[in-house]
């Protein structure tokens, strides 16, 4: 075994500068005000992220399923019940950051968070 060199100094030095970069890049935006929610790309609902709100909206599959049920609470909103068959909407939990969306596709719904430094003006599918 011949020890640390100089060079696996440097590559532990480059590592830790880049896992810094990036950690400064994600924690540096400024939180969400809004929870946009839009039906067919256009927009429904539009819920302030202070307090406690819970809305139903009719989707695409509501007449099969019901409604979709969104939620805000402190600062972060999330998909609560949707009738989409794979729920993926749903589990994609919390969003808390500005720019994060979840879609439910088979209703032609999604919620976004939008706030200053969000990176999308808009999602389609």
């Amino acid at each position: 075994m011949n020890g640390v060199k100089p060079g696996d100094w440097l590559m532990v030095a480059a590592g830790l500068a880049l896992t810094l970069w990036t950690a400064a890049l994600q924690w540096g935006k400024p939180s969400p005000t809004v929870a946009q929610v839009r039906l067919d790309g256009r927009i429904v609902a539009e819920l302030p992220l202070v307090g406690r709100h819970r809305i139903e909206i009719d989707g695409a599959l509501a007449a099969q399923g019901g409604p979709t049920v969104i939620e805000v609470d402190a600062g972060r909103a999330r998909i609560a019940r949707d009738p989409g068959p794979r729920q993926y909407c749903v589990h994609q939990g919390w969003l808390n950051r500005a720019g994060s969306v979840a879609v439910c596709a088979p209703s032609h719904l999604t919620l976004q968070l939008v706030g200053p430094g969000s990176d999308q003006d808009t999602v389609a599918f």
